[in-house]
């Protein structure tokens, strides 16, 4: 049976360097992002697969639905959720428009992006979903002087991170992995198109996350950290998340209590 996989923001960056791989893999592709010029390209010189364009903006309720069907309907082997915007800026100086958009993109689209293909998989009893978020996921105790501020941002890709360690766990056994995808500052088109100049920023290629990544879902990693070295880090970030969980109780902690 061969391999099928959907990509979306597939036309740049880590997307684009998903779905290379992913055909250099063997994989059917079906390819989604904005630009349909770009994804008939994409189309065009990858003649040894099968590849599906779809041109569709996530930020749409229309778009994510459009989406979610061809999720729920094909036979997916793995569910890449790629696509992304930045608009860093103060959650006060966030234009609703650009908040709304990032909301849709990086919550809405993967959340139901991913509810349509698991059913299917966990019906097949394969598949693998990789939601990519980023290290700025962590980055919510950071004091003001880290910049820039990026609330609705770091909000959206610690979303990405609680949903999939929990869809992990619902999906245990059953044959389908879920893994978020957390790099760092990444050499690609994305902070240009925010007016962003990080070329004096060591920056790691979307070829080496995407290396990260299919090597972490060999791994069983549900989070994969493509540039922390030091794997303890991240198992003392969730072993603090499961002590501050499992340490509540129905009463009200002393420090709450009038003196």
């Amino acid at each position: 049976m061969s391999k099928l996989a959907l990509v979306t923001g597939a036309t740049s960056g880590i997307g684009k360097a998903f779905a290379e791989r992913l055909a250099a893999d063997g994989y059917d592709l079906i390819v989604v992002g904005r630009n349909n010029d770009r994804l008939e390209e994409f189309a065009a010189t990858h003649p040894d697969v099968t590849v599906r364009t779809v041109a569709a903006d996530l930020s749409t309720d229309l778009g994510i639905d459009t989406v979610a069907e061809i999720c729920a309907s094909e036979p997916l082997t793995m569910l890449v959720n790629n696509a992304g915007v930045a608009h860093y800026m103060p959650l006060t100086e966030l234009p609703a428009d650009k908040a709304r958009e990032l909301v849709h993109v990086k919550v809405v689209a993967p959340t139901m992006l991913t509810r349509a293909a698991a059913a299917g998989m966990q019906e097949r009893g394969d598949g693998k979903i990789i939601n990519v978020a980023g290290m700025i996921a962590f980055s919510g105790p950071a004091d003001k002087s880290v910049m820039p501020r990026r609330a609705v941002y770091a909000g959206s890709l610690a979303h990405l991170v609680a949903m999939s360690q929990t869809l992990s766990s619902e999906l245990e056994d059953t044959g389908v992995q879920v893994q978020v995808l957390c790099p760092g500052v990444v050499a690609t088109e994305f902070h240009t198109r925010q007016g962003l100049d990080l070329s004096a920023v060591p920056r790691m290629s979307a070829e080496d996350v995407v290396t990260a990544g299919l090597r972490g879902l060999q791994l069983g990693e549900v989070v994969c950290a493509p540039g922390v070295e030091d794997a303890g880090l991240l198992d003392a970030v969730f072993k603090a998340d499961l002590a501050a969980f499992g340490g509540q109780s129905p009463e009200l902690a002393s420090r709450y209590r009038a003196s």
